[in-house]
């Protein structure tokens, strides 16, 4: 009997709240999976990021019907925004400013990207997640993101930020 290739689906739901029906729903029909089963444990793994879109990767053995569900992290501007309890960004980052985050936050969201960004450090991190909330309208510690870049590269948040980014 031949081996058959693993029939891969990847899609972006919302946290605990996937459902039968697209995209996942359509994208595993003929996979002959049990749709229902694939659902529960979406929601199951994506509990902790209720509110959030978040990537999943479905793995489906065509064989057995087996499969797997691998959770992704939601995008950094998402978790900038639950951070913030706003539902998206600013229309007019410039001008129009719709939250503030502290350094502590902005180190929180790095340690949850760690493994999705090429940052070796704390300081390069909190520079990446920054960087994001320039297009957002969001500031940092009371200044516009870039002013606060700036303040990172000139080494004025090193004692908050001379840490490891990933444990171990």
């Amino acid at each position: 009997m031949s081996e058959t290739k693993p029939i891969i689906v990847d899609a972006m739901v919302e946290g605990g709240k996937a459902s039968g029906g697209p995209p996942i729903g359509p994208a595993l029909g003929p996979t002959g999976v049990n749709i229902f089963q694939v659902v529960t444990k979406i929601n199951e793994v994506t509990q902790a990021y209720t509110g959030l879109k978040v990537p999943v990767k479905i793995t489906v053995n065509p064989n057995d019907k087996s499969f797997t569900v691998d959770v992704g992290t939601p995008p950094t501007s998402a978790l900038i925004l639950k951070e913030i309890g706003q539902a998206k960004g600013s229309g007019e980052p410039n001008t129009n400013i719709i939250g503030n985050l502290t350094i502590d936050q902005i180190k929180s969201i790095a340690r949850g990207k760690a493994n999705d960004i090429s940052a070796l450090n704390m300081k390069s991190a909190a520079l990446i997640v920054s960087g994001t909330c320039v297009s957002l309208g969001v500031t940092v510690e009371g200044k516009p993101a870039k002013e606060f870049q700036q303040d990172v590269k000139e080494g004025v948040w090193d004692s908050q930020l001379d840490e490891p980014l990933r444990e171990g």
